[in-house]
């Protein structure tokens, strides 16, 4: 059996995911570029639920640079402790809040480099700034990504820098702009860790999964209630 796709039959992948979702987005809710940033940082670990709960209050309070380095670390501890290592979130945050106003004039920075270079700002973080708010063509490699792609195969890196490089290799320019938020909504939505929902999947007779479940046929399936959330 093939390990990999055919760039053919990514294209249909895509273009499956695509007509279920057209429009797809992150489900992190944000106001800016900067409360974008906060958020993704925020996010790791955690789930997007999560952090829109602690982020709602805090960003009505805080949503620039500014007003979050005068909240303070321990006021927007208070705010994030449902989350997971709260803690060092919480002086991540702050810490990228003075580097965004001593060496970007309180603008979240286009260049990659910039943006890894702050506190608590990784690649993956780096990727979904890049692609939600300047459109540039990135994927974000969380763990859905990593397991839909390996489990499709779309991808069979060990990595998530390897399986980054290939997703971005395999994806047709097209769908490059939305290849992250379908293959994450599809990741938590259907084809989810412990018991991927295959019978539902509209790509479940492309998908190389071998442990598949039952009917493999394409169904018309539609994006799940709370799928999509509006940007506050």
């Amino acid at each position: 059996m093939a390990k990999r796709l055919t760039k053919a039959k990514a294209e249909e992948l895509y273009a499956r995911l695509a007509h279920v979702r057209p429009d797809p987005k992150t489900e992190l809710e944000y106001t800016n570029p900067y409360t974008l940033l906060v958020a993704v940082v925020l996010s790791a670990q955690a789930t997007d639920k999560g952090v829109n709960r602690a982020t709602g209050p805090l960003f009505q309070i805080a949503d620039t640079p500014a007003a979050m380095v005068k909240l303070g670390e321990a006021k927007v501890g208070d705010h994030i402790k449902a989350i997971g290592l709260w803690r060092n979130k919480a002086k991540n945050v702050i810490a990228l809040s003075q580097a965004l106003i001593d060496q970007h004039g309180g603008e979240v920075p286009r260049e990659r480099e910039a943006l890894e270079a702050l506190p608590g700002v990784g690649r993956k973080t780096a990727n979904v700034v890049l692609m939600e708010i300047f459109g540039e063509g990135t994927i974000a490699v969380d763990t859905h990504v990593f397991r839909v792609g390996n489990r499709t195969g779309l991808s069979d890196g060990k990595t998530p820098n390897e399986v980054e490089a290939q997703l971005m290799r395999i994806t047709p320019q097209k769908y490059l702009r939305g290849a992250h938020h379908w293959l994450i909504l599809h990741g938590r939505y259907t084809c989810i860790a412990r018991k991927p929902e295959c019978p539902r999947c509209v790509i479940a007779d492309i998908c190389l999964y071998k442990p598949k479940t039952r009917a493999i046929a394409p169904t018309k399936a539609s994006a799940p209630s709370g799928a999509k959330s509006k940007k506050r």
